[in-house]
């Protein structure tokens, strides 16, 4: 059986404010969560458009946190090497965005960053254990990507169950990312589910008692272990 992983944080700065990049890195940075989240939306795989390789640079440039970068956009292969090259640290794409799943994997992987690949709620949990093997990170989006503030999909916690049983099955070394609703309360399910690896945006951002206060709550129980 898999060993036990780490669970990570990773507030999207998507739900920051796009005019002060660097203070919300800055935040995100202080707040003890393990990773900065970055979307990029093309405004056709998804209809919405976000940052891009020059928003990642400026970031990359006031922080050393680990950029993890979620390409929701049609040809991914095509801008692998820009946000390489802009800093990234992984880059996860989607699934039902190219026909060319495993190149583009492979391509990331020989750009010496970690490679990730994520699955929209409603496609089947059958297309995931096939490319367990080949990732480090899958993705499985608890919202239909391209809006944050969305309401979570309960549904996916099925497909994270099944997910983890392959992984501990096959002793993977691969993390399970969970991204869209995440509050503390839809956090616990997903992990109890089996991810390790969450992202939140809105949840992180608007935290009453702040950013720090958000990213421990996300981790709950697990925080320690």
């Amino acid at each position: 059986m898999a060993k036990k992983k780490q669970v990570k944080i990773a507030p999207s700065i998507l739900a920051g404010d796009f005019g002060k990049l660097a203070d919300e890195a800055k935040r995100i940075e202080e707040s003890g969560a393990d990773a900065i989240h970055f979307d990029v939306m093309d405004g056709h795989f998804v209809p919405n458009l976000t940052l891009g390789p020059k928003a990642l640079a400026a970031i990359n440039r006031t922080t050393d946190m680990f950029l993890d970068v979620h390409l929701m956009m049609y040809s991914p292969f095509d801008y692998v090497q820009r946000f390489v090259e802009a800093g990234a640290d992984n880059i996860t794409f989607h699934f039902e965005a190219t026909e060319d799943v495993e190149d583009t994997i492979n391509f990331i992987k020989k750009c010496n960053i970690s490679a990730g690949l994520a699955f929209c709620p409603e496609t089947s949990e059958s297309m995931v254990p096939q490319f367990l093997p080949l990732c480090d990170k899958v993705l499985l989006m608890t919202v239909h990507p391209g809006f944050g503030g969305q309401g979570f999909i309960k549904e996916v916690l099925e497909k994270i169950r099944l997910t983890k049983e392959i992984c501990d099955k096959q002793n993977l070394d691969v993390d399970i990312q969970v991204d869209g609703g995440i509050t503390d309360k839809t956090a616990k399910l997903c992990l109890e589910a089996g991810a390790n690896d969450i992202v939140a945006g809105t949840y992180c951002f608007t935290a009453p008692e702040g950013m720090k206060a958000a990213v421990k709550s996300l981790r709950g129980d697990y925080g320690n272990q």
